[in-house]
């Protein structure tokens, strides 16, 4: 078993921050829906867990039952927020299993 070089670790030391750059930028444009109350209330939010959209149905607004609009967009809002964190955690996985593969060119 060889010594690793240490230009090559510091190779892949600057690969994977480039590679978790590119998730951070890619996280901000990524879009994570869902829905509560069959559809009453929708909450968008990226994958950097920032809320970008609440739509409320119009009828349930002019139904005036405050209580059931906070449930059902609190329900939404943490249904999107529950997508985003199993996709940023999926997308780290693929990272840290690509860190832990040698790349070609260390490869003999």
């Amino acid at each position: 078993m060889s010594t690793p070089d240490m230009n090559e670790i510091l190779k892949q030391a600057q690969r994977v921050q480039e590679r978790m750059a590119e998730l951070q930028q890619d996280l901000v444009r990524r879009r994570y829906e869902a829905s509560s109350g069959g559809g009453m209330a929708t909450a968008v939010v990226s994958g950097q867990l920032r809320v970008l959209e609440l739509r409320i149905e119009p009828s349930l607004v002019a139904d005036g039952d405050l209580p059931m609009i906070q449930d059902l967009a609190a329900a939404a809002v943490n249904a999107a927020l529950e997508k985003a964190q199993a996709g940023v955690q999926e997308e780290l996985q693929q990272l840290q299993g690509s860190i832990m593969t040698p790349g070609p060119e260390s490869r003999g």
